[in-house]
């Protein structure tokens, strides 16, 4: 990778790391994401339980993943863990970074079109697109959905032109399913209509705040609510909205019980 991050790491941070020198009961790593940084991971932070043998879970020159525990700015020391890292945060950062990999392939391609280096061609746009989005991946998945993103940066216009061609051909939009089901009760007569009246209120609340929303009978008194978004946060936000709705449209017409689904949908 080109591009390196200035400063050090923030406490708690999810770094990627190469390990450079072993120590009896330490471990020396350089910083992948950051310039000219390292850090030390103690012998108590490699794994949990005794360690007879340190190489025996690490190589030089092996790529790890690993958490910041402290960040000493005045000596400019980082401590790390190795055995903090939970194998959720390990895949997540290391296809967080394979994909900013691809992202900044991208950028040179860009440049090499214009007769540009790779360094041109970040200084042009790609620290633009980190300094706003903060990374290459997020700019760009931003220009698939909204070309004007690249306005406030006054490119030229061939030069916004090929970008958002060649991002559009090369990156895909990641959509997330999450899902929840609404058991509707109702002894009124006109309870079916309550009931309409409800899957109604949330169908409008899914164009207003533009997310993907089906709506599936699954058998009285049970209705399936599966929402398609672009990440977990938004989509979680959205199902604690839709079950505000629902219980307050029918709350006088009968009993409502919410059941999130476990579930997660890549």
């Amino acid at each position: 990778m080109f591009y390196k991050k200035q400063g050090l790491p923030e406490e708690n941070e999810i770094v990627l790391c190469t390990i450079k020198k072993i120590l009896p009961n330490s471990v020396f790593v350089e910083l992948d994401e950051y310039i000219k940084k390292e850090g030390v991971i103690q012998i108590s932070e490699i794994s949990p339980g005794r360690i007879r043998n340190i190489r025996d879970f690490v190589k030089e020159e092996k790529k790890i993943v690993c958490k910041v525990l402290n960040v000493n700015k005045e000596r400019n020391h980082i401590d790390l863990s190795l055995r903090r890292v939970n194998q959720a945060q390990r895949i997540n950062k290391n296809n967080e970074f394979k994909q900013e990999q691809r992202s900044e392939k991208i950028l040179e391609a860009l440049g090499k079109q214009n007769k540009l280096t790779l360094k041109d061609i970040y200084s042009k746009i790609g620290f633009k697109i980190i300094e706003k989005f903060g990374n290459l991946t997020n700019g760009f998945q931003e220009i698939v959905q909204d070309e004007t993103a690249l306005k406030p940066f006054n490119l030229d216009s061939k030069l916004e032109s090929e970008l958002i061609k060649i991002v559009r051909n090369k990156i895909k939009i990641k959509e997330i399913k999450i899902s929840t089901t609404l058991k509707l009760r109702t002894s009124l007569p006109n309870g079916i209509e309550a009931i309409k009246e409800t899957l109604k209120k949330i169908n409008e609340l899914s164009i207003k705040d533009k997310f993907g929303c089906d709506i599936l009978y699954a058998g009285a008194p049970n209705y399936k609510i599966s929402i398609t978004s672009q990440d977990y946060k938004t989509a979680e936000k959205e199902l604690e909205k839709i079950a505000q709705i629902a219980e307050a449209s029918f709350k006088n017409s009968g009993t409502i019980e919410i059941l999130r689904n476990e579930k997660r949908n890549p």
